[in-house]
């Protein structure tokens, strides 16, 4: 986990698209984010090894050792990240728990 944020996940929809409303804490305050993930997603990532809850807690751990907390979107789907980061798919397992 990032030294300067806590990341709390919780599913919001168990169906497909899965739903997630995240929570980070850090030093900067409290940003709230909305993430969805789809099944194919999920499986590609993780090959169903964790939950989807730590899927996407890997995602915002990826996520805070490139960039603040605040620069994080409000709002977005899973794949959306290795647009910003052509590595994600490749570094993502490093970060599952």
């Amino acid at each position: 986990m990032s030294k300067h944020s806590r990341v709390k996940v919780i599913q919001t929809k168990n169906e497909d698209p899965f739903g997630f409303t995240v929570t980070l804490k850090g030093s900067g305050g409290e940003t709230q984010h909305e993430v969805t993930m789809t099944q194919f997603t999920y499986e590609k990532l993780t090959g169903s090894q964790v939950s989807p809850e730590n899927c996407v807690h890997a995602a915002f751990e990826f996520l805070l050792e490139r960039e603040p907390q605040e620069s994080i979107l409000t709002s977005f789907d899973i794949t959306v990240i290795s647009t910003y980061y052509p590595d994600f798919e490749t570094e993502f397992s490093g970060y599952l728990h």
